[in-house]
């Protein structure tokens, strides 16, 4: 059975990022210390800001930027002797919306840059991660804004409180996470709440032409609508692989905040 020894907030140290999607990790963070009695400090030693909760369940918030991440949580799990499976990591996740919170555990990175180096340093996928949806900038008001510029800026007042609701049902769902109950936790933490319900399917609601039948006698196909994948010369869908996205839209250097 899971027993979590290891909770793991991820986000970018410092006041100019406090507030921007890509410390969604942080603010759960804060609010599970708060919920535990656990008071977090500097501690050089792990890079990071370290609490200590009840026995020995110990909480991380990296003071590294994102994509150095591991650094801090491979060094504080492996000072503790703390298993990949006794991680979990909490985390901003462009692929669901604002409001919706995913439970899972090992996969790939796609394309987050503190989950591809919390798995480099671990040697391992096996950590558990809390996914808290912040949407994709291709959902946004302005769908041509990179991935990097998206994540670095603070999410609209509706989606904050979207967050900030998925946060408080995170919470809610500790209990059965600590007892190690994770089908009970997921099934709380998947059933989302009835605004994200709403926006799922006001994006995929797609408005279909109506189309005239063929004149009588008319046999050779009509040409296809303007604007379709069909059409000569016609604009491609944008890709929805956020990896992809993310490869080419996210800098990679020593110190990446993205």
């Amino acid at each position: 059975m899971t027993r979590f020894r290891l909770l793991v907030g991820l986000g970018n140290a410092g006041r100019g990022y406090a507030a921007t999607r890509h410390n969604a990790g942080f603010w759960w963070a804060d609010a599970i210390a708060a919920r535990l009695g656990a008071t977090f400090a500097n501690e050089a030693k792990f890079s990071g800001d370290v609490a200590k909760a009840t026995g020995d369940v110990r909480l991380l918030k990296p003071a590294t930027y994102m994509n150095l991440s591991g650094r801090a949580v491979a060094t504080l799990a492996r000072f503790f002797d703390i298993a990949p499976e006794e991680i979990l990591v909490a985390h901003d996740e462009l692929d669901l919306l604002p409001g919706a919170v995913r439970l899972k555990q090992g996969g790939g990175h796609a394309g987050h840059n503190g989950l591809r180096d919390i798995q480099q340093q671990l040697g391992s996928t096996a950590f558990w991660r809390l996914r808290l949806g912040i949407g994709h900038p291709r959902d946004s008001e302005i769908p041509q804004q990179d991935v990097a510029d998206y994540v670095l800026k603070p999410p609209r007042t509706e989606e904050l409180r979207a967050i900030e609701d998925a946060i408080a049902r995170a919470l809610e769902a500790w209990p059965l996470l600590a007892q190690g109950d994770m089908a009970q936790a997921t099934m709380r933490l998947h059933t989302d709440p009835a605004s994200v319900k709403a926006a799922k399917s006001s994006a995929t609601s797609v408005q279909l032409p109506t189309l005239s039948p063929l004149p009588q006698g008319e046999t050779n196909p009509r040409p296809p609508l303007a604007g379709t994948p069909f059409e000569k010369g016609a604009a491609k869908p944008a890709a929805t692989d956020v990896a992809k996205t993310a490869a080419t839209n996210v800098a990679s250097s020593s110190k990446d905040p993205s």
